[in-house]
């Protein structure tokens, strides 16, 4: 940041995103305003309606994106500990961000993925048919009955990461005799979690505004991350009895 801009006493949204931009790339004008809509950022407001930002505002913003991109937390907890800042409270973290450490079990439930687990990545792989199989350590045939099974789909032409991740788990679940036919009931269910979240985040779509899209990408990712939480309990609450007999 240039002297002349630390300076300045306040910066257009715009200027706000340029400056975020080099350390946040995906952060857009859009995710700016929903932040604000939540309440973590107030910006002021000049007598036509346009905000004006704070250097103040701009280190909010940085620390709430810090929190989201490397400790995982949900807006509600980073909104928790912005009130404790706002008090004077500020608990040290090596690397001088002042965000305190948090346990993984506050973030996510026991070590479970927590909602930021479930953004779109916009570096996420891209990989051939053969870069596929390479990379999943499986052949051909396993790739078509992963397909068949609906456990799998390409995208285009290629596979992601999210599906070089399912043929690897797969893979594992080989090891102990369960085939991809034994697994149809996890895509079911996953559908049936998916149509859910649907079903909550319409009426927000339909909105169209890029504030509402953003509230619907934040609530999609909580309840996906919630979901997995509950299946894990219910899974380990069913385990119980049968490894206590």
């Amino acid at each position: 940041m240039s002297n002349r801009s630390v300076s300045r006493a306040f910066f257009s949204i715009g200027e706000v995103l340029a400056q975020l931009r080099p350390d946040f790339p995906d952060v857009t004008i859009s995710k700016i305003r929903f932040l604000e809509s939540e309440g973590l950022i107030e910006p002021e407001r000049t007598p036509a309606g346009y905000r004006k930002f704070t250097p103040a505002d701009v280190a909010r913003l940085r620390y709430v994106l810090t929190a989201q991109r490397d400790h995982y937390l949900p807006l509600r907890v980073i909104k928790e500990h912005l009130h404790a800042l706002d008090q004077g409270l500020q608990p040290p973290l090596p690397g001088g961000t002042g965000l305190p450490r948090v346990p993984v079990s506050v973030v996510g439930g026991e070590g479970m993925p927590g909602p930021d687990a479930f953004a779109p990545d916009g570096g996420e792989v891209r990989l051939s048919r053969a870069e596929f199989l390479q990379a999943a350590g499986i052949a051909d045939e396993e790739l078509a009955t992963l397909e068949n099974f609906g456990l799998i789909a390409p995208r285009g032409s290629t596979y992601d990461g999210t599906a070089l991740a399912i043929a690897k788990t797969v893979k594992e679940l080989t090891r102990f005799g369960i085939e991809p036919r034994h697994l149809r009931a996890f895509r079911a269910a996953a559908d049936r979690e998916v149509g859910l979240v649907e079903q909550v985040i319409t009426p927000l779509v339909r909105q169209r505004s890029p504030e509402a899209r953003a509230r619907a990408e934040e609530v999609a990712r909580e309840i996906a991350a919630l979901s997995v939480r509950l299946h894990a309990a219910l899974v380990r609450s069913g385990l119980r009895p049968l490894l206590s007999r």
